[in-house]
Order: C-alpha cells, then structure tokens, then sequence
C-alpha cells in the first residue's frame, strides 16, 4: 500500500510546509496532494511543490471542472507533466451545484456527462492524431454557437507528451463510482472504511464491464482521504475529524442534495446522518457535532495513541492486499504522523 500526503484547503492565510512533505518524499511518500474550494486554488500550489521534489508524484485532490475548460486543464497538466519528469496526476471532480453555481457562475449541468467529456477531451489531446474537435452536451469544440464569430477552427496542440497522463476523478456516489471505472484511471473518496469495500463494488465492476478490455481493480487506483491525529486523549483526537464529518455530512449541500450525507447511510450510519444534518442546517452546530458517532470517526479515519493507529492501519494493509485500496492519502499536519505512517506501512 502506497502513502500520499494531503495539504487540504486553507483560510485566509495560505502556507505551504515544505519541510514536512521534503521529509514524506524521503520516507518514501508517492505522492502529495493540494486541493481547492473557495479561497485558494489547487494548481498553483501542485507547481510550487513539483519545483521544490525531485521524486514524490504531485495530485489535485481535486479541481473543479467548471472552472477550467478541458483544454486549459490539458494544457496545465501536459505542462507541469514536462516541467516535473512526469509526476504530475490530474484530479478532477464536479464539485458541488452551490459552489459552481454560487461561486464559480457556472451552470452545475450534468456532472457525469461533464466527467466523460472531460476525460475525452483531454486524452484527444494529449494523443495529438488530429485536430480537436467534440460536440457534447457541456463541450463543443470548435464552438459555433450564439455569439460567435464562426472563426473557429480545430486545433492540435504544440506541445507534444510522451508519457501518458493519470487522471482521478473525486467520487463517493454510485453513479460517480461507476463512471470513474469506466474512464479514469482511479478514483478519490473523501473519506472510506476499508472494510465496507461492498458501498463501491457493484458500480465499479459495471463501470469496468463497460469500459471492456479486462479493465479491472488492478488497472485502477482506489486513493482515499483519511484524517491522521496521534493523541493519548482519544477524544480530543477524534475532535477534528469529527468536525469535518459535520461539516460535510450536515453543511456540505442542501438538504435532499448532499452526496456526503447519502454516503453515510449507505455506509450503515443513516439515523447519524439525519440527525447530523437537521441540526447543522437549523444552526444547532455543537448538536450537529455531537451526533457524529464515534465508531464512524473510527472507521474513516487513524486517530488516537500511536499503538491504535498502527494497529487499524492494518485494516488498511488487508485491503490493499486485494486492490480494494491502492494508497492512503493522509492528512497529517506533524512529523510524527508521517514517521508513524511510514514505519508501519513502508
């Protein structure tokens, strides 16, 4: 089982701590991954990492494609791929209608289309036979719609590739899952229990039965979020992740359109699930907290005394025996985290 390194999202102030992933990248880390919501963007820091390794992969975990047309994301990508001796992994992801459209003034549309058309159009590109040109329900390329000028022509990009690009897309939902079997290379749930594989089994499988070719486990990397605190008071431990589970499972969505809280319940938690977001969206957030269970803190993420976390970790090294987890990403904020981590695991 692999090990990768999440920086997550950031407030007010953005920081990078190049210390802690130099000491990943020589403990044998494969890869560290930057993300973006609402403040800072994910790219720029994925180039700011890649300048500063020589060895570690660098991931977007994930970004958004409403904000990128695929051909500036190929053109991002076939760059820092060249720029880094090809460590570079392409994370995509629909993010949420309320950010796309709240924030990015994007139509949400339909995120699996967009997902497919994505993926095509960027591997049409970076495969160079030809001109590019699409015509989908998100994408039509060349665009000969309202308000153009009818100039538009097929192009081939300049920049040539000799390596073939990895692209993950961030997924939880069934039919997420299922997509992402069939075109991408892997796929990043936001958070897992490696012993509840059977939530994404069935997608996957008809994902990869429609993808053909023998398109399996072993052509595609399962890399889930796992939050990582060493303390002796596993309480005050399990204080962040639980925090996090709130907020997502309670806030991140509306109320009949929250992907988190759908996949609590199908991971065997929905009364938490309901009661979790009732109280966060009337405003009750010390309640919304207090409804997270402690076993589901416990089944997603590695948290408490040193000799605990090693000890669940092997639950993770018994799935990946089976491809059901190609690698931990792991948010860890100490070295003492990232030593644990690769003592036990590497």
């Amino acid at each position: 089982m692999k090990l990768g390194l999440i920086l997550g999202t950031h407030g007010a102030k953005f920081t990078i701590n190049m210390d802690l992933i130099r000491e990943a990248e020589d403990l044998g880390f494969d890869s560290v991954w930057t993300s973006e919501a609402w403040g800072s963007d994910a790219i720029s820091p994925a180039a700011w990492i890649l300048a500063q390794t020589s060895r570690i992969k660098v991931g977007t975990g994930i970004i958004q494609m409403p904000a990128r047309t695929p051909a500036m994301a190929a053109m991002t990508a076939m760059t820092l791929q060249q720029l880094s001796d090809n460590r570079f992994i392409l994370g995509i992801g629909p993010s949420g209608p309320q950010v796309i459209e709240g924030w990015h003034g994007q139509p949400y549309g339909r995120p699996l289309t967009r997902t497919r058309e994505y993926i095509e159009i960027i591997r049409k590109i970076m495969a160079r036979e030809g001109p590019l040109t699409h015509q989908g329900h998100h994408y039509q390329i060349p665009n000969t719609g309202d308000g153009t000028t009818g100039l538009g022509k097929p192009l081939k990009t300049i920049l040539h590739t000799d390596q073939p690009l990895k692209i993950v897309t961030g997924t939880i939902s069934p039919a997420g899952v299922r997509t992402s079997a069939e075109v991408a290379d892997g796929m990043i749930p936001v958070f897992m229990n490696p012993e509840r594989f059977d939530v994404f089994e069935a997608p996957l499988n008809e994902g990869f039965a429609k993808a053909g070719g023998g398109k399996g486990l072993a052509d595609f990397e399962i890399t889930p979020f796992c939050g990582v605190n060493i303390n002796d008071d596993l309480e005050a431990a399990r204080q962040p992740i639980r925090e996090n589970l709130a907020l997502y499972i309670g806030g991140m969505g509306a109320r009949d359109k929250n992907f988190y809280n759908d996949y609590a319940k199908r991971l065997g938690h929905e009364g938490a699930a309901v009661e979790i977001q009732d109280n966060f969206l009337a405003g009750r957030r010390h309640e919304a907290l207090a409804a997270v269970p402690d076993q589901l803190i416990d089944e997603v993420s590695l948290v408490g005394p040193a000799g605990r976390i090693a000890e669940r970790l092997q639950d993770w090294q018994a799935a990946a025996k089976d491809n059901k987890v190609a690698a931990i990403l792991a948010s860890c904020r100490t070295r003492e985290e990232i030593q644990l981590l690769a003592k036990t695991v590497l």
